[in-house]
């Protein structure tokens, strides 16, 4: 698990390679990553719209963004938390990820962007 904070936001990310859903043979790596976001500032915030960047050893990097966290903005006040899971299909099984949330302080309407820290993709294909 990976943890950074930013303006009193903790973000921890932990990460499952899917090796019932991936097709190494295919070139197909499925990983799932779950989101916990906890609100350790004084403030509520809500969180509007998430940037990754993804780098998969057999590609360039992708940028992905969009509204929200698995369709939601979800509001959360001073000590609450907000999990989800969401995944990534490589093309090689190695690659990283990391991002930023952008969110907004529901006091004073103040935007603030949030590190999503980098993650690692690792495919543990080599198990015996």
């Amino acid at each position: 698990m990976v943890t950074a904070i930013t303006e009193g936001i903790q973000v921890s990310v932990e990460v499952t390679y899917q090796a019932e859903f991936s097709s190494p043979q295919q070139h197909h790596y499925v990983f799932t990553y779950k989101v916990t976001i906890h609100n350790k500032s004084p403030h509520t915030v809500q969180l509007l719209r998430r940037k990754w960047e993804i780098f998969d050893a057999a590609e360039t990097i992708k940028i992905v963004e969009g509204d929200g966290v698995v369709g939601q903005q979800p509001i959360l006040e001073k000590g609450q938390s907000h999990s989800y899971v969401s995944g990534c299909n490589l093309k090689s099984g190695l690659g990283k990820m990391k991002g930023v949330y952008f969110m907004e302080k529901l006091y004073d309407r103040k935007r603030i962007e949030v590190e999503v820290p980098e993650f690692q993709m690792i495919a543990n294909i080599f198990h015996n």
